[in-house]
């Protein structure tokens, strides 16, 4: 099986949307961590005012206007526990423990962790230089993401759709499988598409995300009791729709996995 390079942005959706109600307009009894750099202290009595997904990352907002700030990479997850319920994940890699009412939230082996103030979140080179939330709750602004696009024109498009930038929230799962349905070759570069493509495409992967935020499984293929994904995954077997083989390839400096089908996706 192909894996992953980095987490989709419906993944991050669907952690805050599980979050939210045992979470929200609770206060903070305890918290325990590993990281002496994190000052617990200012989280014991606040208040968690909201849980909000922005692209890959979780941010959980408290009364003192403080921001528990969480990117879970490849390994983390947050869990929700009863007191006194037996955990799914070893105590080891638990990094943050937060007791609210009879319920213990864990954060798991995250990429990162870290309590910011207001102004920190504001100034944030990672969150701040986010280009516009394909996933977003919000209007999604798809003619700015267009045009960042449109900056990169000799950049492949299989790249640039994962470049967070740009456009966040895409990852190789819905890269390959967007990139399919629409038909478009992945190593391309951006200036063989026109605006209305990009919109689409861009318009396209915003509808198969949310859609996928209420299921239980992430799928691109509805309605089909042959597979949940059409490429993603299936390197060297038949393409659904043609038959010819799936290819795998590795993209762009971090040698993330494209999968496509060089029939239905012609070379531009």
């Amino acid at each position: 099986m192909d894996s992953p390079a980095m987490p989709e942005g419906d993944t991050i959706y669907r952690s805050a949307a599980t979050l939210r109600p045992a979470m929200q307009g609770g206060i903070i009894a305890k918290a325990r961590l590993r990281d002496p750099h994190f000052e617990v202290d200012r989280l014991v009595g606040a208040t968690v005012n909201g849980v909000e997904a922005r692209g890959k990352h979780l941010l959980m907002h408290l009364s003192t206007t403080d921001v528990i700030h969480s990117h879970m990479g490849m390994t983390g997850s947050w869990h929700i526990y009863h007191v006194g319920q037996t955990w799914l994940k070893p105590e080891h890699y638990a990094v943050l423990n937060l007791r609210i009412n009879d319920l213990e939230v864990i954060c798991f082996s995250p990429k990162q962790l870290e309590l910011l103030t207001a102004d920190q979140l504001r100034r944030h080179p990672h969150i701040q230089q986010l280009g516009p939330d394909i996933a977003a709750n919000s209007e999604f602004d798809v003619a700015t993401a267009v045009g960042n696009l449109r900056s990169r024109n000799q950049t492949p498009l299989g790249e640039a759709v994962m470049s967070q930038r740009l456009v966040c929230g895409i990852g190789n799962i819905y890269k390959s499988e967007l990139l399919f349905i629409m038909g478009f070759d992945p190593f391309a570069p951006v200036e063989q598409f026109s605006d209305d493509e990009l919109h689409r495409m861009l318009q396209k992967g915003r509808a198969l995300m949310l859609r996928n935020l209420g299921g239980p499984r992430r799928t691109t293929r509805f309605g089909s009791d042959a597979g949940r994904m059409w490429v993603y995954g299936r390197s060297g077997t038949p393409c659904p729709k043609c038959g010819a083989e799936i290819k795998l390839r590795r993209q762009g400096e971090a040698g993330r996995t494209t999968c496509w089908c060089p029939q239905c996706q012609p070379a531009r």
